[in-house]
């Protein structure tokens, strides 16, 4: 039940929603009962799938962009939208980084980058962060 928790914590944390897997990750390192590697892939793979809802959403943003209860405003997605075709796919290794990764990677898919590369690029950029949390939380305890 806890990866499941944590997997769905990384999932929401991953799209639009101001979620934080990493304490749900370090708590559940804390306690010692469960494997690094099921905790690490549970959140990994939580967090890059909730990054492909983002992606298949950029793809039909279009249509919905205007509407009230859209969540991100004009002003970010242009910023997050000039932030990727300046630096272009390569931008997507931020997406691990909270309030631009979520935007860039909704972007990706309004602006139809690939998608095999895209699930490369982010499965490397989340993996690395969940990593990080984990070699951080090993030498702070």
């Amino acid at each position: 039940m806890a990866l499941f928790l944590l997997f769905l914590s990384a999932f929401g944390a991953a799209t639009l929603l101001p979620l934080q897997s990493e304490a749900v990750l370090l708590g559940l390192l804390s306690q010692s009962s469960y494997s690094i590697l099921a905790l690490i892939a549970a959140a990994s793979i939580g967090n890059v799938l909730g990054s492909c809802v983002n992606w298949w959403l950029g793809l039909k943003i279009e249509h919905y962009k205007n509407k009230k209860w859209f969540p991100v405003s004009e002003a970010k997605m242009l910023q997050a939208q000039g932030f990727y075709q300046k630096y272009g796919y390569w931008s997507l290794l931020l997406s691990w980084i909270p309030i631009i990764g979520d935007p860039i990677t909704l972007i990706a898919g309004l602006l139809k980058e690939r998608f095999w590369r895209f699930l490369l690029l982010v499965s490397v950029a989340k993996i690395g962060r969940y990593l990080c949390v984990y070699l951080i939380f090993i030498h702070i305890f």
